[in-house]
């Protein structure tokens, strides 16, 4: 029998960015808020220092931060009929585990949507027709405006220190910024990070085939900051080991430098770490949760009861604990019916690399998370899509990030694997080869989507995950012309430039991102999203959902920036609509 513990208020399950700032957001009101973290706390000292966070074969290559596939994973296919098979290693996607999850691990590039984002659908029909949506794609709208989102842009930014240059002023194109960005209410609150070289050799070639490249906004502190909430920040020291590792400098935003310290010491707040929630207990009959079970670190089966649940989850395990908990109806690829697992969408990547002689020295190993330069000529609806056949973009950009030597030994594509040759081509090109990334938009796909698995069952016996993705063809035709785009920057800078293609089926193997979005979006109605515009549950008035899992689709940006604004949209409507009178916010 499980263990019944005292109700609070609000228990979040997760604490990464959106558990973090749902708990500043929620305490600063005076309600008690539990948080439940699955994996263990850490915090910058002692955990994060050198020389044992430079351990790139433990963290970057075994995922010390990730998740633990052999207690909990998923379940893979490309399609419906084949048979899918459990992940056995973490390759494509690197959730995290443990205190600030994904947020520890994470490089730091942070972009904001564009204003068609939120609205695609009717833009994308008022703007081209309807034959611009092929068929297949569930495209539609979001249930909120940029406009409506933007002042919870401008305050995320400030709470993370946010680098870089204004492109939008207020409606008035900035020199140095994105002049294809929706307007900003206020200037970043840092000056952009110190530019590498190969990063400033491609944004001169990117200037010179048409382009407009500007500093990459980073979460890597430019200089000495406090933000909103009282915490500090330092100057990043570009050491190289940003990417699946934590940052030992206090640089990096992550929920632990720039939330949990204004947290610490609060009587109305706990956090519990080592506590693997397995359901969402909810009341069919009145459609409200009463609070969340979990499996303590004793293994002790705890009943949590609490007057409201936000699931701040990993996107995909957020998805898993509404169907394991019967939250929503399921979606049918079949029917098209259902909300819970809906629109799955992913990211397509591909990109281009130079390789340049000897001549060219670019230090790779001098690298910051989100030290780059990026054109956005070609993102979203940044450019005609008349007669393309495909919607969506992408940026293209030149990062830094580091040189590390298990990972970063950069070869021309005829190099041989091995041997001699391949120790002489490593040694010729570790230090004169630019890559350019091709970031790109994920459209949903009726076939693409979220459900349990009837054969694979997690450490806690329940079903797991199953993910069912590809590809769409207009995420292809979409690649193939984005990647040329980067072709003519990369043929601008000099070199042997090649590229690297978007091609075949999804594979779960390499890495890619892990920008994984969607599943519980959000929307205007119960019959096409699972929540609502402020991330309450349709079915369970009690229960919101926070997180990329919201994303109707997921554009060609990186999404930290509007999860974060989201979360902070979201805190706002609970703490001051919510609580005071717990009720639906919207009407179905």
């Amino acid at each position: 029998m499980a263990i019944r513990m005292p109700s609070v208020d609000v228990v979040l399950v997760g604490f990464g960015w959106t558990g973090a700032l749902l708990a500043k957001e929620l305490t600063d009101a005076g309600h008690s808020v539990l948080a439940l973290e699955r994996g263990r706390g850490r915090q910058t000292v002692p955990d994060w220092q050198t020389p044992a966070m430079h351990d790139e074969l433990k963290y970057a290559v075994r995922h010390g931060l990730m998740q633990d596939t052999s207690k909990e994973t998923l379940t893979f296919r490309n399609f419906e009929g084949q048979e899918a098979l459990p992940m056995r290693q973490l390759g494509s996607f690197l959730p995290g585990t443990g205190l600030g999850g994904a947020g520890v691990h994470w490089n730091g590039q942070t972009y904001r949507f564009q204003e068609s984002d939120f609205i695609l659908r009717s833009h994308l029909l008022r703007r081209y027709g309807a034959g611009i949506i092929a068929e297949g794609l569930t495209i539609q709208d979001w249930g909120i405006t940029y406009a409506e989102l933007e002042p919870y842009y401008d305050r995320f930014e400030k709470i993370c220190g946010i680098g870089g240059k204004a492109g939008n002023l207020r409606g008035a194109i900035q020199p140095g910024g994105d002049p294809f960005e929706a307007p900003r209410s206020d200037e970043y609150p840092n000056p952009p990070l110190e530019m590498p070289h190969a990063s400033a050799l491609f944004a001169r070639a990117a200037a010179n085939v048409g382009l407009h490249p500007y500093p990459v906004p980073a979460a890597n502190a430019s200089r000495p900051y406090r933000n909103p909430y009282g915490c500090e920040m330092q100057p990043c020291n570009f050491c190289g080991f940003c990417e699946r590792f934590g940052c030992e400098h206090f640089a990096k935003a992550s929920p632990q430098v720039c939330v949990l310290p204004a947290l610490e010491g609060r009587q109305n707040f706990e956090l519990r770490t080592g506590c693997q929630v397995t359901r969402v207990n909810y009341d069919r009959t009145s459609r409200r949760a009463t609070g969340v079970t979990y499996v303590d670190a004793r293994g002790r089966e705890i009943e949590q009861p609490a007057g409201m649940v936000a699931l701040c989850a990993f996107a995909f395990h957020n998805v898993r604990l509404l169907l394991l908990s019967g939250i929503g109806r399921p979606y049918d690829p079949n029917t098209g019916e259902g909300v819970v697992g809906k629109n799955y969408t992913y990211q397509t990547m591909s990109g281009a690399a130079v390789f340049h002689d000897a001549s060219v020295r670019i230090n790779p190993y001098m690298g910051a998370g989100a030290a780059g330069m990026v054109a956005q000529d070609y993102n979203g609806e940044n450019f005609d899509h008349g007669g393309l056949g495909f919607v969506g973009g992408a940026y293209i950009a030149a990062y830094m990030t580091g040189g590390r030597p298990i990972q970063h030994h950069p070869v021309p594509s005829d190099t041989p694997r091995w041997g001699a040759d391949w120790k002489r081509a490593v040694r010729e090109h570790y230090n004169s080869t630019v890559a350019i990334s091709v970031h790109g938009s994920s459209m949903p796909h009726r076939g693409n989507h979220l459900d349990l698995d009837p054969t694979y069952r997690d450490a806690y016996g329940n079903p797991l995950l199953r993910l069912t993705f590809d590809f769409p063809a207009n995420d292809r035709l979409m690649s193939d012309f984005l990647t040329d785009r980067a072709m003519e920057v990369a043929r601008a800078m000099g070199g042997r430039a090649e590229a690297s293609r978007r091609t075949g089926h999804y594979s779960v193997v390499p890495y890619q991102t892990t920008h994984n979005t969607g599943g519980a979006i959000m929307g205007t109605n119960p019959q096409e999203s699972a929540v609502n515009r402020y991330l309450q549950c349709w079915d369970a008035h009690n229960v919101f959902v926070m997180g990329a899992t919201v994303f109707p689709h997921n554009p060609g940006y990186n999404p930290t920036d509007t999860v974060g604004a989201l979360a902070l949209w979201a805190a706002r409507a609970i703490r001051d609509d919510y609580l005071p009178n717990p009720r639906p916010l919207v009407d179905a």
